[in-house]
């Protein structure tokens, strides 16, 4: 079917059935997909023999031509579209799939109509084509094998097992639970999509609409921008640039009709600041969407924000009432703003030489900024306890908790501007209101700019220590006021065409991180991070909402900065989960499978086969290399691992029980001897408990680190540390693998199939030298008997390195568990072993 045939005629019927005793197809979306020609959606193929009616809003270009839409706009929209009468055709455009390579990857059409088993059948397979000029991978078939009346479930799997994510917005998703999957309805076949022609082009800050259809008193449909609109891009420096003489200003406002700037040099002077208009830039390509005006003065210290007008309703309407930050500002006042010109020669970089550490060397510490400070025994005002100054001044004392638990790398909540109310106010700092700015919360001065050293001098005071430093990035959604909403609503958010905003981030608003400029402010704060900074790398929340393309396109623009930047995602979001597809990327994932394993493992509800999954570092599906899931038990999200497997009442663990203490050991034994990164949450190794509170986000009360705890604990504490610093040692070395291992590298040991307690044996195959390293781990309340066949007739050539309470001395180790053929595990216990001839055993 050529890409602007007409559709065939709709089959002669009689009698109900007859499309023709039913109204006409009624238009639900309308968009355009250049600046001369849009698409109209109906709500099924159209079924008439005459074409459509169209009317645009009053002072729009005319219409002169509207026909179907290239078959292309529904293999883009939904999936498939009708070939040819009787042949559906389903496609993946190639410029926007996950990561397919047709050149190595095999791509299946899996479904309802081949019980989902279409992964390696030649029959259902997706092949290269091109189809209206783009490259696709392509399966077509009979229609009656697919297309249903009332629908069918589709998805595109590749060879190796891993689901492609559908497309953000794809008007055909279905959700079942938390399973997303697309659908394929025999009266949506690509003749429900009509595109029209305008004698000239349309105007971006225009509010235009489309009546179309034959039904009177139907309501007219906002037309909004498609594909097009978000690939709008330029290169030219953003935000404010100093030279020795001038000041520029630029912001991105593709849909804006005028942009005021407001300056002055001093916040007292705010009513009376200065004035003016910014000019759109018309000089090609690479001004799209540009405003700037340049101002004959170097504003260094200045404060300036702006006013952006434009539509007033509809779904992509302007407030010109509120004032902008600008999203390029390099420090503000506060979450509001104003933004602070800042001379980028005046704010220095790193020059300390620092080595990040190799990710199969990363041991990570989860932690806050405010948690870590507002306790710490270290001589500081409570207004430097409040951010940056405070948790430096502990980081550089003697007795710096982290630099004592051994771990070398900190993970720390968001620092980035974010939207609490006032500076005191408490908050986790995922509601993000500036990508460039240090948090005015946290810094002595926000109005003099100061939290850009204080940031500067943190970070040096953690790799003083040797301790890299991870930021948790927020970039999935905004915080209020959303600034970026107030530059242009359509270009930077997701949401339907009535202009609800999608919100499978759970906070209102999610992010169009796809758009080019997106990507664009994105990446570039990302850089100032690192290069303003020296951060070693980001945790990325709800990064599934980012999308793949995005993250490698990250991923990509980082490396070149900096090769060894550590990037690690959280993977879900109320959307979906998308690690599987980062499997061939250099990203790692927190992996929540592995939470929520070891938590159900040491309450003895999971079987010694389920948690061999995870020991090995959750290979094939999660994880392709070793460092590609970061275990952990605990995070700053939900209670505390302690509160959630207490055997208090309420979930508060606060006085912990012995078998608290045990199972909180026996956790910490398996997240340090699984493949892969492990973290820890700030407080975890002194047991703490946040008293069974579920979600703490602005309890500071309950998130703050009591130090006096650690001294309470200390056992536990020194536990943590001494499994740390073995996994960092020689001969932890087998642990920390760069390389995924040989399925022969382990060997599991267990009774009987289903029994939780179980013995790992690492190196079995002695493909990695002579050392060994054997552990074996009983998490029920029973005495554990777990044969160990020919590792236990070596009998006393194995020696016992730790077990559920403590490392042991090597003076102490003669007299310590031996290896026996079936080995004895006492409740909530485990062991440590290492084969002979080691000269690296831990003392």
């Amino acid at each position: 079917m050529a890409d602007n045939a007409q559709p065939p005629a709709p089959a002669k019927s009689s009698g109900s059935a007859s499309p023709f005793n039913r109204p006409a197809p009624r238009a639900i979306r309308a968009w355009f997909d250049t600046l001369r020609s849009g698409i109209v959606e109906f709500e099924r193929d159209w079924d008439r023999t005459r074409p459509p009616r169209i009317k645009l809003t009053v002072g729009a270009p005319p219409v002169i031509n509207f026909r179907p839409a290239p078959v292309m706009a529904a293999g883009r929209d939904l999936g498939y579209f009708l070939k040819e009468p009787g042949i559906a055709a389903f496609v993946l455009p190639l410029d926007t799939s996950s990561g397919v390579d047709p050149e190595k990857d095999h791509v299946y059409l899996a479904g309802e109509f081949n019980g989902w088993k279409a992964a390696g059948e030649a029959a259902w397979r997706l092949e290269p084509a091109t189809v209206g000029g783009e490259r696709v991978l392509l399966w077509t078939g009979p229609t009656e094998e697919v297309l249903r009346p009332e629908g069918q479930r589709f998805k595109f799997v590749t060879g190796d097992g891993i689901w492609l994510p559908i497309p953000e917005n794809a008007p055909n998703e279905m959700r079942d639970g938390g399973v997303v999957n697309r659908l394929a309805v025999s009266a949506r076949t690509g003749n429900h999509l009509w595109r029209f022609l305008l004698a000239d082009s349309g105007d971006l800050s225009a509010a235009w609409s489309v009546s179309a259809g034959s039904a009177p008193g139907e309501p007219d449909i906002p037309l909004i921008p498609g594909r097009f609109f978000y690939q709008l891009a330029s290169d030219l420096p953003l935000g404010a640039s100093i030279d020795d003489t001038s000041t520029t200003f630029r912001i991105f406002a593709p849909r804006a009709r005028a942009v005021t700037l407001k300056i002055c040099h001093d916040l007292a002077a705010r009513p009376e600041a200065l004035t003016f208009e910014l000019a759109r830039r018309t000089d090609g390509d690479g001004a799209a969407g540009i405003w700037e005006v340049e101002v004959d003065q170097a504003l260094h210290g200045w404060y300036y924000w702006y006013f952006i007008n434009g539509v007033k309703d509809g779904p992509g309407r302007f407030d010109s009432n509120i004032p902008v930050l600008d999203p390029y500002a390099l420090a503000a006042v506060d979450r509001t703003g104003p933004g602070i010109v800042i001379d980028r020669r005046r704010m220095g970089r790193v020059d300390e030489p620092f080595t990040t550490p190799s990710w199969q060397d990363l041991v990570i510490a989860e932690a806050h900024v405010r948690d870590l400070a507002a306790q710490a025994p270290i001589v500081a005002t409570a207004e430097e306890r409040l951010g940056f100054t405070g948790l430096k001044k502990w980081v550089e004392h003697p007795d710096f908790h982290l630099h004592h638990l051994g771990v070398n790398c900190v993970e720390l909540q968001p620092v980035q501007e974010f939207d609490n109310r006032t500076r005191e106010e408490y908050h986790w700092g995922y509601m993000t209101a500036n990508y460039f700015a240090p948090a005015s919360a946290y810094s002595l001065a926000p109005a003099m700019a100061s939290g850009i050293r204080e940031l500067q001098d943190l970070v040096a005071a953690f790799h003083r220590r040797g301790i890299a430093v991870l930021l948790d990035v927020v970039y999935n959604h905004v915080g209020e006021p959303a600034h970026l909403m107030l530059a242009d609503r359509l270009y930077y958010f997701e949401q339907d065409a009535a202009g609800q905003l999608a919100n499978w981030s759970g906070c209102g608003n999610d992010l169009r991180a796809g758009a080019a400029m997106s990507k664009r402010l994105i990446i570039d704060s990302l850089i100032h991070l690192i290069e303003v900074f020296g951060v070693d790398g980001f945790r990325f929340d709800l990064a599934e909402l980012l999308g793949f393309d995005v993250l490698r396109s990250i991923e990509a623009a980082l490396k070149r900065v900096k090769p060894d930047v550590i990037l690690i995602a959280e993977p879900w979001s109320f959307r979906g989960h998308i690690a599987g597809a980062l499997r061939d990327t250099g990203w790692a994932s927190w992996n929540d499978g592995y939470r929520n394993a070891v938590r159900e493992y040491v309450l003895g509800r999971l079987s010694g086969r389920d948690m061999e999954y995870s020991l090995r570092g959750s290979p094939w599906y999660f994880a392709k290399w070793p460092a590609q899931t970061v275990n952990y038990s605990e995070s700053h999200d939900d209670r505390a691992f302690l509160d959630m497997i207490t055997e208090n009442g309420g979930n508060d663990g606060f006085h912990p029980t012995p078998h608290d203490v045990q199972r909180v050991h026996l956790a910490a034994a398996l997240m340090f001897v699984s493949i892969g990164i492990p973290m820890v949450s700030a407080g975890q190794d002194f047991l703490r408990s946040k008293h069974g509170v579920n979600n703490t986000y602005q309890r500071g009360d309950l998130n703050a680190l009591d130090y006096k705890r650690l001294v309470r604990h200390l056992p536990t504490h020194a536990y943590f540390s001494d499994w740390i610093a073995f996994r960092l040692s020689d001969a932890g070395a087998l642990l920390r693998q760069f390389s995924r291992p040989s399925e022969a590298f382990f060997r599991f040991f267990r009774r009987e199939e289903g029994a939780a307690p179980l013995a790992m044996m690492l190196n079995a195959d002695l493909s990695q030298g002579r050392k060994r390293l054997l552990f074996a781990v009983n998490p029920t309340l029973e005495d554990a008997y777990v044969p160990l066949g020919d590792a236990g007739s070596e009998g006393r050539s194995w020696v016992q390195v730790a077990d559920e309470v403590r490392f042991l001395a090597r003076a102490s180790r003669a007299a310590t568990r031996p290896v026996e053929p079936e080995v004895v595990l006492p409740p909530l216990s485990c062991v440590l072993w290492q084969s002979p001839g080691d000269s690296a055993l831990r003392s």
